[in-house]
C-alpha cells in the first residue's frame, strides 16, 4: 500500500495546477493520478511538422490546440497572473480582414466585415500545452503518476484509500488523509465507485453537470503560410453547411499557419462517420471558404472529445455542453465531509468550463484544506 497525504485525481490543469500551490506552500506530501498517458486532460496539443503525435508535453511552440485555445486577462485576473507566473509568452487571436459566411449549401460563400473581439482573445504561444509543461517541470515529477486509472475511492476509519489500475490491469492502494478530485464531476460520478455512497443530493449534482468539451470535436488543418491573409481574409468563417460551423486562424507565430474549426455536426452523427470521410468533408469546406490551398494542408487533424472515455460518458452525446447551477463541490456532512473535493473546472462559480475555471475552482478547494489553510496562515 502507498501512502500520501492528499490524493490529486486527474493531471489535467486543475491537478497540475492545485499541486503547485501545494509546493509552493511547501506541503509535498502528495501524489497526482492521472488515468491517460499523458498530462493536460482536456487541454492537449498536436504537432505542426507530420508526426502523427498528439501530446500535451512535447518541447516544442509549433503546437496548436485540440481542446481549449483562449484566455482573457482582463476578465481572468487569477488565469493571468499564472500566466505571468509561468512566465508564458501570449499574442492576440488573428482577427484582422473580412470573414467568409456560407448560410445554405445552395448559395456560394459570402464575404463580409469581420468581428473583432474586445477584449481581444488571447492565446499562448506554444499552444496551451505550454502552461501545462510548465506547471510540470515545477512539480516533484515522481509524485505525478500517468497511466493510473482511479477506479474505488473508499472512507476507512479514519482515512480514505483510492484503488488505481494500470494499462496492463496492475492494481495499486492508495491510503491518503484527503482527495482533490480534478476530473469533471460526471466523469467522477459515473466512473468511480465511492464508498459509502456519495450523499444522492451531490451524486445527483455531479451527474446532472455537463462536461465542458465533452460534445465537441475540433479540426486542425496546418499549412506552410496563412495565404488567406494575402486575400484580406482573416481565417474567421461560419456555416450553416458545414461540417464546421466556426472557423479560426490559428496559425502560431514564428511557426506554422493553420485554420481550426468547430464541428456542427452532432456527436451522434460523427460517430457513424468514418475520420477520413470527415476531414474530406472539411477539406472540401476549406476549399470553398479559402480557396484551392486550404484543400492541401500539410497536415490535418480530428480531435472528437465525445470520442474520449476520459472526457465523455453516454450523457455527454446528448448534450449541448451549456453549463447550468454549478455543483456542490463537497459534502457538507457525513463520512466525505472534509475528505473529498471537487477541484475540477466544473466547479468554478465564474468561470465554469473555461481555462479560468480550474485556476478558480482549485483556489477555492485548497482553502478547505486546513493544511493548506495554515500556511498560508504562517506565510503572511
Amino acid at each position: 500500500m502507498q501512502t500520501a497525504h492528499i490524493a490529486i485525481v486527474g493531471g489535467g490543469l486543475s491537478g497540475l495546477y492545485a499541486a503547485f500551490l501545494l509546493e509552493e506552500k511547501g506541503i509535498k506530501d502528495y501524489v497526482v493520478l492521472e488515468a491517460r498517458d499523458t498530462l493536460g486532460g482536456r487541454i492537449a496539443s498536436t504537432l505542426g511538422h507530420p508526426t502523427p503525435s498528439v501530446s500535451s508535453g512535447l518541447p516544442d511552440i509549433d503546437r496548436f490546440d485540440l481542446g481549449p485555445t483562449w484566455f482573457w486577462p482582463a476578465l481572468q485576473p487569477q488565469l493571468d497572473r499564472l500566466v505571468r507566473d509561468l512566465d508564458l509568452a501570449s499574442f492576440a487571436q488573428h482577427e484582422v480582414g473580412d470573414m467568409m459566411v456560407e448560410r445554405s449549401s445552395g448559395a456560394p460563400p459570402e464575404r463580409m466585415r469581420g468581428y473583432v473581439n474586445s477584449p481581444a482573445a488571447m492565446r499562448l504561444v506554444g499552444g496551451m500545452s505550454a502552461m501545462i509543461d510548465a506547471l510540470h517541470r515545477r512539480l516533484d515529477v515522481t509524485r505525478v503518476l500517468t497511466g493510473q486509472r482511479v477506479e474505488k475511492i473508499h472512507r476507512v476509519d479514519d482515512h480514505v484509500e483510492l484503488q488505481s489500475l494500470d494499462a496492463a490491469g496492475g492494481a495499486t492502494t492508495w491510503r491518503v488523509e484527503r482527495v482533490l478530485l480534478a476530473v469533471p464531476p460526471r466523469l467522477a460520478e459515473s466512473m468511480i465507485e465511492f464508498t459509502p455512497s456519495l450523499p444522492q443530493m451531490v451524486a445527483r449534482q455531479w451527474r446532472n453537470t455537463a462536461t465542458w468539451m465533452a460534445p465537441h470535436a475540433k479540426y486542425v488543418a496546418i499549412f506552410d503560410v496563412p495565404f488567406w491573409r494575402e486575400d484580406g481574409l482573416s481565417g474567421e468563417g461560419r456555416s450553416a453547411y458545414g461540417p464546421l460551423g466556426e472557423i479560426h486562424d490559428a496559425s502560431m507565430p514564428d511557426g506554422s499557419a493553420a485554420l481550426f474549426g468547430f464541428f456542427g455536426l452532432p456527436a451522434e452523427v460523427r460517430k457513424r462517420v468514418p475520420e477520413d470521410v470527415l476531414r474530406a468533408h472539411c477539406r472540401a469546406q476549406l476549399k470553398r471558404l479559402f480557396g484551392t490551398q486550404a484543400a492541401t494542408p500539410r497536415l490535418d487533424i480530428i480531435k472528437d472529445w465525445a470520442q474520449d472515455r476520459y472526457t465523455a460518458t453516454g450523457a455527454d452525446l446528448h448534450s449541448t455542453g451549456h453549463h447550468g447551477e454549478i455543483p456542490v463541490a463537497t459534502a457538507t456532512s457525513g463520512p466525505w465531509s472534509g475528505r473529498l473535493t471537487g477541484i475540477a473546472s466544473e466547479w468554478s462559480p465564474r468561470f465554469s468550463g473555461y481555462v479560468a475555471g480550474a485556476v478558480e475552482a482549485v483556489d477555492l478547494g485548497l482553502q478547505a484544506l486546513p493544511a493548506y489553510a495554515e500556511r498560508g496562515r504562517i506565510s503572511q
